[in-house]
């Protein structure tokens, strides 16, 4: 089946396609109703190299870096993540989903901070609580190791929370899905009801039947004449005929029906008859 015959059928079940079209933009509205469109702020960070770890490079910290501070980058990720940190960003006024992990591709101890969420003023304040609580987090483990101030790694901030992006992605995947089903259903309804209408074919359609007009013989009143419609074919006497004539041949007959044939001889008049015979046409005496 080509493109073609697929327009065909299309347009020959109309009544089944309109409805089906209009089932699939009602799930598309539905699916943008119940799809709300989010928004996403992020931020970057880095961890940094004690003060004391930097006096041999004069205090730069960007000039000593140290595989361990990698190591405490994925510690501090995973911190962030659980749902201990989740109940206290909760409790500082933070919404949305969080999320913290090593920035992809990343040369060094470098860490992105996200937070995803329906509105976009929320989620630009929330990105900066979390911003803020993942450097307390880095110092508080710190301590708990009772770790000398001046041995303390540190977290700068690169790329402050930026302003949140509407993240369409997620939302035009179930739009495209609800519109594909919606049109897979309307012509796998629109086929079928072709398939059924061609394995069963609509009748021959019957033509009334003419009433045959009958021809009714009018019967006259009684004491009316019927006037006589016969054809009549009237021969001549054969006392009129000469005597040296020979035999009459008979005509052929008349290959068309002959409705009636009067075989009576036309009366002579009285007067013409009386006292003549009828052979010799002398007066009786």
């Amino acid at each position: 089946m080509d493109l073609a015959e697929i327009f065909r059928v299309m347009r020959r079940r109309w009544y089944v396609v309109l409805p089906g079209l209009l089932l699939t933009a009602g799930l598309i509205v539905g699916v943008t109703s119940m799809v709300p469109v989010s928004y996403q702020s992020q931020s970057t960070v880095v961890l940094l190299n004690s003060q004391k770890a930097t006096l041999a490079y004069d205090g730069n910290p960007f000039l000593s870096t140290q595989t361990s501070l990698t190591g405490m980058a994925d510690s501090l990720a995973r911190s962030l993540n659980s749902d201990d940190s989740l109940k206290e960003l909760r409790s500082r006024g933070a919404r949305g989903t969080f999320e913290a992990k090593i920035a992809d591709n990343a040369q060094g101890p470098l860490m992105w901070l996200t937070v995803t969420g329906t509105d976009e003023a929320s989620v630009l304040a929330s990105d900066r609580i979390l911003t803020t609580y993942a450097e307390e987090r880095l110092e508080q483990f710190q301590e708990q190791q009772s770790v000398a101030p001046k041995a303390m790694i540190r977290m700068t901030t690169i790329v402050p929370p930026q302003k949140p992006v509407a993240q369409t992605r997620t939302r035009i995947q179930y739009m495209v899905m609800a519109g594909a089903l919606g049109l897979v259903l309307t012509l796998v309804t629109a086929f079928y009801v072709e398939a059924r209408t061609r394995s069963h074919p609509p009748g021959p359609v019957a033509r009334p039947v003419e009433p045959e007009e009958e021809t009714t013989t009018s019967t006259p009143p009684a004491g009316e004449s019927v006037p006589d419609e016969t054809l009549a074919i009237r021969r001549p006497p054969s006392w009129s005929q000469s005597a040296g004539d020979g035999p009459v041949a008979a005509e052929p007959e008349s290959p068309r029906p002959v409705m009636a044939v009067a075989s009576a001889v036309e009366p002579l008049d009285e007067e013409s008859t009386h006292g003549h015979h009828p052979r010799t046409g002398q007066r009786d005496g």
